[in-house]
């Protein structure tokens, strides 16, 4: 009895589940489909280039990431959600005995949703080089055997994602490695110039970490660092 009455008051456990399920995923989408990885990665490689292992600490550069990545990200989230259907299919109530609707407009609510997150495709495809993309296909096709499913595409998502990852990775990586040199010069300098006077018993780091935070301040590195990190995906 109180089952018919949840039913026909338009609750669909089925439904919640499957939402709370697209909900833990959330966090891997967004590290897998956004600029967040690139980002987050740049931030901890500056941090550990500057020699101060717990300042900023990581819920701090992980906030900064996440606010980088929605700065980023805003015109195409933006577009995701004005393509998103004002009535979505699923959330009216419905009879019971309405099955083959019911499967019916499940199905046009996944191509609303495939048909809202074509932007997120295109930003993919925009950040990864059309090469590497054929790489993931050659792979994809060897690792599946042919016959067993459709050949793949670059721009399934199947290719695509893991794909995007990996040149974020790269590109994350490059930069870091641009970014990290400056501050291994000054430690070498110091150390070499400590030597030379006679100050073998003092430690290059003690004084080479104030002068990296400092040169870093002055240059206003925070802001050309989100400066550069923003205008790589222009």
């Amino acid at each position: 009895m109180g089952e018919r009455a949840v039913t026909s008051g338009g609750f669909d456990p089925i439904s919640l589940a499957f939402v709370l399920a697209g909900l833990t995923l959330l966090p891997l989408l967004l590290v897998c489909t956004t600029s967040y990885l690139k980002i987050s990665v740049v931030l901890m490689i500056v941090r550990n280039a500057l020699g101060v292992q717990q300042v900023p600490p990581t819920m701090a550069l992980n906030g900064m990431a996440l606010a980088a990545t929605l700065f980023v990200m805003a015109p195409v989230l933006n577009e995701v959600v004005s393509r998103l259907p004002v009535d979505s299919p699923g959330l009216t109530d419905r009879a019971p005995s309405d099955a083959p609707a019911r499967s019916k407009s499940a199905r046009l609510g996944l191509a609303d949703l495939a048909h809202a997150f074509e932007p997120m495709r295109g930003f993919m495809l925009s950040n990864t080089l059309p090469e590497k993309r054929q790489k993931f296909v050659d792979l994809a096709r060897q690792q599946w055997g042919e016959g067993r499913i459709a050949p793949p595409r670059d721009s399934d998502y199947v290719v695509l994602i893991p794909c995007f990852v990996v040149s974020e990775l790269e590109l994350a990586l490059k930069a870091g490695f641009v970014l990290y040199v400056p501050f291994v010069v000054i430690d070498l300098l110091l150390s070499n110039l400590l030597l030379a006077l006679g100050m073998q018993m003092v430690s290059p780091m003690v004084v080479s970490l104030p002068l990296k935070i400092l040169l870093f301040v002055l240059l206003d590195g925070w802001t050309r660092l989100f400066d550069g990190l923003v205008r790589s995906y222009a």
